[in-house]
């Protein structure tokens, strides 16, 4: 008899076990799902004219287009930065 109330836990345990998997499973799903919902409704609320381009020209590149505007940008001095801390790294 003993023996048969021990089965009985076991299922139990696992039916417990695999109820509290579910649990964030779900949350990690419902997350994703609102991540998204979220996601769209910033980009149909950014209302842009349209898609930004580049156009190239004799001697630069201008962005035309889209959401950001070339005087928030900053203002760059022709060198990159990345190129001058490669230089003073060491190997």
């Amino acid at each position: 008899m003993a023996r048969a109330q021990h089965g009985t836990t076991a299922r139990a345990k696992s039916r417990a076990q695999s109820r509290t998997g579910l649990l964030p499973l779900a949350a990690g799903i419902l997350s994703a799902v609102a991540l998204t919902g979220a996601a769209f409704a910033t980009v149909e609320a950014a209302a842009c004219t349209g898609p930004a381009q580049y156009i190239r020209h004799d001697n630069h590149i201008e962005l035309v287009g889209g959401c950001v505007n070339g005087t928030d940008l900053p203002a760059t001095t022709g060198t990159r930065q990345a190129n001058a801390a490669q230089e003073n790294s060491k190997p």
